[in-house]
């Protein structure tokens, strides 16, 4: 029998989402806010499920938590198929990285020596002895590093399937905003422009967004906005490949190259809360696309997308439970979203459970 425990969940970022399914899946009535759910930064995400080729000095911590993420999605994704007899796409093809000149080389070593002390050993490899794997890649660039373990979703897929199964589970969706919301100790309250909605417990899932009124954190825990945008294009065709990410002139780039040419170009990344893809930003971006991945030159641009991504001061997503227990916030995930999502979410579900 389905538990008449109602669970509120104010943002449909990918964190949201996969938390209303899990909640959902368990048996609670779900009521999700947003008015874009899909939107913001998990629109802009590439759909990385990378745990290794993006760990960097200092972060173990980050590694330990993400080091099982492919497997939960798979998990998540089979949980998905149940509901909609429908597959999300996971290919796990792992990384190619590489340095754009001796400094970016020397960066690469460095990445090497980082991985190692976590546990995880890289493979040389080079344009010499796998020349497929550097397909449309620059001949100056002779080897690099082979990540195993990495992979890629498309989010766009994933939000579409995880909205469809909310939808089949019973899930409400509420396409405005919560301004506040408020608690007496053994019932919650979101309210938005229009109406209050009442529930058992609260999921904050907003991103790189203000709490709302009425959502008091310990001051543990903050969040900045940290702007960035990614490019899709039409062209190359890498998907038997690895995913690209390189250090250029010491800043990162990476490409996502799915089946028939599309390929997501990024990684920006600025302190800004405001929209709109500078000029300066883009073309950055695309001497780096060009630099490292010269076959890109005759691609054809479809879209620019932009996000405001959630980075705590640590830069460690945390999970934190407000006032007097019955709220609690899910943030801080930065460029991490999309590969801890199911993780996130399954922290909301024990959340949840524990206190109902």
């Amino acid at each position: 029998m389905k538990s008449a425990k109602h669970a509120l969940v104010v943002g449909g970022g990918v964190i949201g989402l996969t938390s209303a399914f899990q909640l959902a899946l368990h048996g609670w009535r779900v009521t999700l806010f947003d008015p874009n759910p899909g939107g913001g930064a998990t629109w802009a995400a590439a759909g990385m499920i990378a745990p290794i080729a993006e760990i960097g000095p200092g972060e173990e911590s980050n590694y330990q938590l993400q080091r099982g993420a492919v497997d939960a999605w798979r998990s998540f994704a089979s949980d998905l198929h149940d509901v909609t007899q429908k597959d999300l796409v996971i290919v796990e093809k792992g990384t190619l990285l590489f340095g754009w000149d001796g400094s970016d080389r020397r960066l690469v070593d460095q990445f090497a020596q980082i991985a190692t002390d976590f546990g995880v050993v890289p493979r040389r490899v080079s344009m010499g002895d796998e020349p497929a794997m550097f397909e449309g890649v620059s001949p100056r660039i002779s080897d690099g590093l082979l990540i195993g373990g990495d992979a890629w979703l498309d989010p766009d897929q994933a939000v579409a399937l995880v909205s469809e199964a909310n939808t089949a589970l019973g899930v409400t969706v509420v396409d405005e905003v919560v301004v506040k919301v408020c608690s007496d100790g053994t019932r919650v309250e979101a309210v938005t422009a229009s109406d209050s909605f009442v529930g058992d417990i609260g999921i904050i899932a907003t991103g790189a967004s203000a709490l709302p009124s009425g959502a008091t954190s310990s001051g543990g825990h903050t969040v900045r906005p940290v702007h960035g945008i990614t490019l899709r294009v039409r062209g190359l065709d890498r998907s038997a490949q690895p995913m690209i990410r390189s250090f250029v002139k010491g800043g990162t780039f990476y490409m996502v190259s799915r089946p028939g040419g599309y390929n997501v170009l990024g990684a920006s990344s600025e302190e800004r809360r405001e929209s709109g893809a500078r000029v300066g930003e883009v073309q950055r971006l695309l001497r780096d696309a060009l630099d490292v991945v010269p076959a890109l030159e005759t691609a054809v641009v479809l879209e620019t997308r932009e996000g405001n991504r959630p980075a705590s001061d640590d830069l460690r997503p945390f999970f934190e439970v407000l006032g007097d227990g019955r709220w609690a916030w899910s943030s801080g995930h930065f460029r991490h979203g999309v590969t801890l999502a199911p993780i996130a979410a399954g922290e909301v579900l024990r959340f949840a459970e524990g206190v109902a």
